[in-house]
């Protein structure tokens, strides 16, 4: 639904987004008025001390003031109620509304004032009445501020650039005219999410990489939303809508019409093998991390294991892994991994935008010179996550069409250099000539791990890397085949970042966008009933995720009043402006993929629900849709990884007997 115009501009609230914070509102001017006339009716034969005729005024205007609001806001919501996110129609009547009801701030306003200076004369009544009034004077100001707080946050600083189009549509403008609005629109936009960035990013430096980032960011930003009317309650209202409906076509699918990508004999064959290296190799991502998630994962006894090398002061020995600002993260790095201090080579903490921390170790269990490069944990690494166009990666390999998501290029660029140029591999095989070469991460250093060993092929050609939860848009489709051969990739779940990328976002987008244009509910009961099913689950065919018309006639807007005029989406096609190709080229996860997935039923309340997890080697395209679902967060989180792995990994061991491909499940403590 496309945003309410009032007082010439556009703001980032709907006409049916008033329902809840009009009910609200409600409920607390009812409670007051109560309140306040219960006060008058008591306690109004106390109010014939000096002052009480103006009190006693005061209460009554208020009491008029307040039932004049209560009947207006009543009138809103039951006008906000009406219609459906594509048929304003029946809200027509919410401008009008809304500036009656903006109308009556200012009376309320000056009788706030009021109240506050009668308060200072001190007025000598009965303590009962003054401390009410007291209490009216001071909700009247709280409620005024508080709506000044929420005008706020829905204004809409594109609002006054977007004029609407005449009435028969953006067609009348030549093209020339139409191109230099949406150029300036674009612009304009660009620079907005810019402000913002550099705003929520404040605190970190400036130098050139990182305003290459915060362009790249405020780009990314302004091109996926710029061509879309939607508000954000419509996009909450779409993922609910969404989640139901992918619950129930996957309700209702015969497994014989379930696609299978089987990877063949000798993948399988070496399942057990992989599954246990990743259990391994995951100990070292997670310790790349630092304190933080050693923290979070030992709660009550991590802080008394660690809080040693916290006050410990800077010896040679931190000296020897070349470490700066350690502290804390190197005991919890001891801790996590199980190493001595003498086995590691080298370990930074240093973050900037794209230049992440790693360590360097030798596992003397597998052999091996491990490379562990930490995922987001800082803004700086939230910036190199968002710098998601692709560049070219210069290979000395016969690979053709080689991209990479730019941000974490520029990251595994980094830690190539320092690799590289300061000699930190060149120490490790030095003491270790046997070792062979294994690069861990997880998430953003997942991704960053992945180029770096493609990086490190020509002079490593024995190197392995271990990627968990990597994101989707990583490589392009010949360096995924490529990869294929000495990367491996876990993912747990409907986790969302294996599943992320430029074209994935944007098939959720236009997903998102039919969902809402095919639902004739209400957007409040959307809401509320896709938080009921989020909290409690259901049946979601029960639910408002009906496509095939059903009740619903042609909506009055549709989709294509969803998307802006004059879009690239917009124009495309007469007939689907939702087919319309992507703006980015595909990118790829890294390597084989491992799958762990969640079979039977658990709790969703539960912290640690008991759970069993099929292992399975997985296609590429089976993570090629962004799944909407209550955990698609929490399966990221490296310690639901860690804990996961651990699970499947003692089921396989207890049950050696059980096929490969049959899934194996585990009970988690």
């Amino acid at each position: 639904m496309p945003g309410m115009v009032l007082f010439g501009r556009r703001w980032a609230i709907a006409s049916d987004d008033l329902v809840f914070p009009g009910v609200f509102e409600l409920f607390v001017r009812v409670l007051w008025w109560i309140g306040i006339l219960t006060l008058y009716l008591v306690h109004r034969g106390k109010l014939d001390c000096p002052g009480g005729v103006l009190l006693s005024s005061y209460l009554i205007v208020l009491i008029i003031l307040l039932a004049v609001i209560i009947g207006t806001v009543s009138a809103i919501v039951c006008v906000s109620m009406k219609g459906t996110i594509c048929n304003p129609g029946p809200r027509k009547s919410m401008s009008k509304l809304l500036y009656v009801r903006l109308a009556l701030f200012l009376p309320e306003v000056v009788w706030a004032s009021l109240g506050a200076a009668w308060i200072e004369d001190g007025v000598q009544c009965d303590r009962t009445v003054g401390n009410g009034i007291i209490a009216t004077v001071a909700v009247s100001w709280i409620i005024v501020a508080s709506t000044a707080v929420i005008i706020v946050i829905v204004f809409d600083p594109l609002g006054g650039k977007m004029a609407p189009y005449p009435p028969a549509g953006p067609h009348h403008l030549d093209s020339h005219e139409s191109s230099q609005l949406l150029n300036g629109l674009k612009t304009a936009a660009t620079s907005v999410w810019e402000t913002r960035i550099k705003f929520l990013c404040c605190c970190i430096g400036k130098d050139d990489r990182t305003r290459v980032a915060f362009s790249s960011t405020a780009e990314l930003f302004s091109t996926y939303f710029s061509d879309t009317d939607l508000v954000p309650s419509d996009i909450a209202a779409g993922l609910a809508l969404l989640h139901q409906q992918q619950d129930n076509i996957r309700n209702n699918q015969e497994p014989d019409e379930v696609v299978s990508h089987s990877p063949g004999s000798s993948q399988e064959a070496d399942l057990d093998a992989e599954l246990e290296n990743c259990h391994h190799y995951m100990q070292f991502a997670a310790a790349a991390y630092g304190w933080p998630l050693y923290i979070y994962r030992n709660p009550f006894t991590g802080l008394c294991r660690i809080g040693g090398d916290c006050c410990r002061s800077r010896t040679t020995d931190y000296d020897l892994v070349g470490g700066d600002q350690l502290t804390c993260h190197f005991g919890s790095i001891l801790q996590t991994t199980g190493l001595q201090y003498r086995d590691f080579i080298h370990v930074s903490f240093h973050d900037k935008v794209y230049e992440l921390p790693f360590l360097v170790a030798l596992d003397h269990r597998k052999e091996s010179v491990v490379v562990a490069v930490r995922g987001t944990m800082s803004l700086q690494d939230i910036l190199t996550d968002l710098s998601a166009e692709s560049e070219p990666l210069d290979l000395e390999c016969e690979v053709q069409d080689c991209w990479a998501h730019k941000g974490i290029c520029q990251a595994a660029r980094y830690v190539y250099r320092r690799l590289i140029n300061d000699g930190i591999l060149s120490q490790a095989f030095s003491i270790a000539p046997e070792y062979r070469l294994v690069i861990v991460g997880h998430s953003l250093g997942a991704g960053a791990a992945a180029l770096l060993t493609i990086m490190l092929r020509n002079p490593y050609p024995q190197v392995r890397c271990y990627a968990f939860s990597p994101p989707r848009g990583l490589l392009s489709k010949s360096l995924c085949e490529y990869s294929k051969t000495f990367i491996v990739s876990l993912v747990l779940g409907k986790d969302v970042i294996p599943r992320l990328s430029l074209t994935n976002l944007e098939d959720l987008k236009r997903r998102i966008l039919r969902v809402i244009a095919h639902c004739n509910k209400p957007k409040y009961k959307i809401l509320l009933r896709g938080c009921w099913y989020e909290l409690f689950g259901g049946h979601p065919e029960d639910l408002p995720t009906e496509l095939d018309g059903g009740d619903l006639t042609q909506p009055l807007l549709g989709e294509r009043s969803l998307l802006a005029h004059g879009s690239p989406t917009y124009s495309f096609s007469s007939d689907s402006p939702l087919e319309s190709p992507s703006k980015y080229p595909p990118l790829y996860p890294p390597g084989r993929i491992i799958h762990l997935e969640e079979v039977g039923t658990s709790g969703r309340f539960s912290c640690y629900p008991a759970a069993r997890y099929s292992v399975k080697w997985s296609h590429e395209s089976e993570f090629s849709k962004i799944l909407i679902g209550p955990k698609m967060l929490t399966d990221h989180m490296p310690d639901i990884l860690m804990r996961a792995l651990d699970s499947a990994v003692s089921d396989r061991a207890a049950c050696v007997s059980c096929p490969t491909q049959g899934g194996s499940s585990v009970d988690v403590a």
